[in-house]
């Protein structure tokens, strides 16, 4: 589950609403060092920068979606470059009221310079399509103490627009896996740079 605020209006005592998103997601390859694989995911709800922000608090959970995202570990775990293609449908969209269908995207790319708990993270993600948006990007730092917590500050702003986030404070929980065809094993910690 995830869940987006929206202060557009700058004003910290107000806020102009909030969207949820829940998702599944099957991992169907992991490398043996465990810093790399493929995954398919699938929810309803979906992030902010890929729907359009006058309908994203009201549409948001109308939409359906599905992405496959990639992790590739480059130079000894230094780099980490995420690919997430997917696509997704919003239903009785905006003020027409039908089905809008989008193509999605999001790369990221970790640089982890000194231990792979600490990262500088650049991203870039949006949408093309009926319900498309304006390529945004985010860039920040990222820590990861463990493998169930990701604590992140970054900015993000619209390629050519000013509907983008912002200053964002991130905070990301995950639970043990507790689903797992063929069995659940036990992630291992992560290897030490070279």
């Amino acid at each position: 589950m995830a869940a987006y605020l929206y202060n557009n209006d700058n004003d910290p005592a107000t806020n102009d609403g909030y969207s949820t998103s829940f998702y599944v997601k099957y991992m169907f390859y992991e490398n043996a060092a465990q810093t790399g694989g493929a995954a398919v995911k699938a929810g309803t709800g979906t992030f902010p920068g890929t729907i359009d922000p006058e309908f994203r608090v009201k549409d948001a959970f109308k939409t359906f979606w599905m992405n496959t995202p990639v992790t590739l570990p480059l130079f000894h775990d230094k780099i980490s470059w995420d690919l997430m293609p997917g696509a997704s449908v919003s239903i009785n969209y905006g003020d027409t009221k039908t089905a809008a269908w989008a193509f999605t995207y999001s790369t990221r790319v970790a640089w982890y310079p000194w231990t792979p708990k600490l990262s500088f993270v650049g991203e870039v993600f949006g949408s093309a399509g009926r319900s498309g948006t304006l390529p945004e990007f985010k860039i920040g730092p990222r820590y990861e103490p463990n493998q169930y917590a990701v604590f992140a500050l970054t900015y993000g702003q619209e390629f050519g627009g000013t509907n983008g986030a912002g200053f964002e404070i991130g905070v990301m929980l995950f639970t043990p896996p507790f689903a797992c065809l063929g069995g659940c094993r036990e992630k291992k910690p992560p290897p030490p740079l070279k």
